[in-house]
């Protein structure tokens, strides 16, 4: 018979063994396969306050995605720090394709180089799909007086002038630091936590006007409660057509536009993206998005893969320049 302690031992040893292996299989656990997602809710993350562009869309794909695949997609609203706050969430989340980021591009292709420190790296993140792109509008308050990009800017010039925008690091700051550097005018720019309150503050009188996406400025400038001075696209605004370019009014480097992303935290297995990304291009498919998306000046991108890459990379590329030249920096 074996000694009793000789018997412990080996107890010990085949508990210790066991214990060991299932250290090793919770280590190495193997994310739920492409097949079976969606087996339970999906939160889909918008870095930005609700009823902004990025909201808009992320609530309307929501509810596709959740037609497609029968399973809840709630959106969860993070706004701050230019989408920092939000975009950390996702970038720090699991990746089994139950935690997705819909938002905009400059928080990845600005916020880099003009924070002293980001909570992530782009690299921790991933676009699955550039749904799609939008300009921005400069506009007023009516009771400034202010009817045209030239009074504005000797307004500016002469007095200075405070300009509201979706916050630091969104195209609207990026906007009037350009905006600055090349005319001279002295803007104070006054960050809100997404386009929505942006606007608010303009129809209020909060500020003398803004450079903020154009779909919450369409409501208002119908309604004549703002005066549009200029769009950021290349072309004219087919929602207002009356409205000139500012490259028409000779301001060319003012062009821009909001790119509107996808992203997934970027250690997710390649199965599961292509899942996420076949439901998506599925999703994107339906007329009555596609008609939303027009009445709220979104224009479908649907580019993936290396093509969404290559995009958000063009444009960074292009901000880092804009921002080493003016000078922008977090205020």
């Amino acid at each position: 018979m074996p000694h009793p302690i000789a018997v412990r031992r080996r107890l010990l040893q085949a508990s210790l063994s066991l214990l060991l292996g299932c250290a090793a299989s919770a280590g190495h656990a193997q994310p739920e396969p492409a097949a079976s997602w969606p087996s339970k809710p999906v939160r889909v993350i918008v870095p930005f306050a609700p009823a902004g562009a990025a909201d808009i869309l992320a609530r309307s794909v929501s509810k596709l995605l959740q037609r497609e695949t029968k399973q809840a997609f709630v959106v969860d609203n993070r706004p701050g720090a230019g989408g920092n706050i939000g975009s950390d969430n996702a970038a720090k989340a699991a990746a089994d394709g139950y935690t997705l980021l819909i938002g905009i591009d400059t928080t990845l292709t600005v916020n880099p180089f003009i924070y002293k420190s980001m909570p992530f790296k782009n690299s921790d993140l991933r676009p699955v799909m550039l749904i799609a792109s939008q300009g921005m509008m400069v506009a007023v308050n009516p009771r400034t007086g202010i009817k045209t990009l030239g009074q504005f800017l000797e307004r500016g010039q002469k007095d200075g002038l405070t300009l509201s925008s979706a916050g630091y690091g969104t195209p609207g700051h990026l906007a009037s630091a350009i905006l600055s550097s090349e005319t001279g005018a002295k803007v104070s720019h006054v960050p809100y936590k997404g386009n929505a309150p942006a606007s608010t503050a303009i129809l209020a009188g909060e500020v003398d006007g803004g450079i903020i996406s154009s779909s919450a400025m369409l409501g208002q400038v119908s309604a004549g409660k703002v005066m549009p001075l200029a769009v950021t696209t290349a072309k004219r605004n087919p929602l207002v057509p009356s409205v000139p370019t500012v490259a028409e009014l000779g301001h060319k480097s003012l062009e821009q536009e909001v790119l509107f992303v996808l992203w997934v935290p970027a250690a997710m297995p390649e199965p599961l993206v292509q899942k996420i990304q076949a439901a998506l291009e599925q999703a994107m498919k339906d007329p009555q998005l596609r008609e939303r998306m027009r009445t709220n000046d979104l224009a479908y991108e649907g580019l993936t893969g290396d093509a969404a890459a290559k995009r958000l990379q063009s444009t960074a590329s292009r901000y880092k320049a804009v921002i080493q030249a003016t000078g922008m920096k977090m205020e």
